[in-house]
């Protein structure tokens, strides 16, 4: 029960590893909100807890709704202590078939969401000492190929969290980056293009040559770790749960 009677936002909650970061969280103790665009399966999830939950809907791409799922929090539980940026998309293409469309989508869900999320949840953690938690990826590490967008997103979570640890460390807010490889989720599962260079998929991919493929608990671990107080030293970090994927 390291978290018990923190309050925690985490988003992109209705599956893969938002959700095991959502029970892990609730088992620890947390009281939560969680939301989602996928609001069905964001309910799906809270009814998988142990403790009640408060499910929003939310949109990260969109700062109102990233604030209001912030105010909600306060609003029902009188603080915020925890925030878990986990909503995140893939786009598995060639780049030059990655129009302005989909790099916008990329970048607006996995990087502005990230933003609009800390700032909104900034002035309440602070009086808090709190902290966040955000969802980088191996991909934040090193190059992945054809996921031009998704790689350069990831570099920027990392970079975003790294400027705020340094600029918040006085406050006492700790913010740290998780960076999982392959991971078995439905993010996983879309389809690659057609006829590509699959050896050099591989070499940037550990867990494609015969490595152990991660599961989202093994990530909500390291998420419910980083938000106690035994990672209290612990901010700006980029840490990796990635096999070694990224260690050579």
């Amino acid at each position: 029960m390291r978290l018990e009677n923190r309050v925690a936002i985490v988003t992109g909650a209705a599956s893969g590893i938002g959700r095991a970061v959502a029970r892990k969280l609730a088992a620890e103790g947390a009281r939560l909100v969680i939301g989602d665009r996928n609001v069905e399966g964001a309910e799906e999830t809270a009814g998988m807890l142990d403790a009640n939950a408060v499910v929003a809907a939310l949109d990260v791409s969109d700062e109102a709704s990233c604030r209001a799922i912030v105010d909600q929090a306060v609003e029902r539980h009188g603080a915020l202590d925890i925030v878990c940026n986990i909503a995140g998309v893939l786009d598995f293409g060639r780049f030059a078939d990655v129009d302005r469309s989909r790099w916008d989508r990329v970048i607006s869900v996995n990087l502005t969401g990230v933003y609009h999320m800390c700032r909104a949840a900034m002035p309440h953690l602070i009086p808090r000492r709190g902290t966040i938690i955000n969802m980088a990826s191996a991909a934040g590490l090193v190059g992945v190929p054809y996921n031009s967008a998704y790689t350069a997103s990831k570099h920027g979570v990392i970079g975003l969290t790294r400027a705020l640890a340094l600029e918040f460390s006085k406050e006492g807010v700790r913010i740290n980056a998780v960076c999982p490889g392959g991971v078995r989720t439905p993010m996983l599962e879309q389809a690659p293009p057609e006829d590509i260079d699959w050896q050099m998929v591989m070499r940037s991919a550990s867990w494609l040559d015969g490595g152990e493929i991660a599961e989202p608990s093994d990530i909500a671990d390291t998420v419910a770790f980083l938000a106690s107080d035994e990672a209290r030293r612990i901010t700006g970090a980029a840490f990796t749960v990635d096999g070694g994927q990224t260690a050579g």
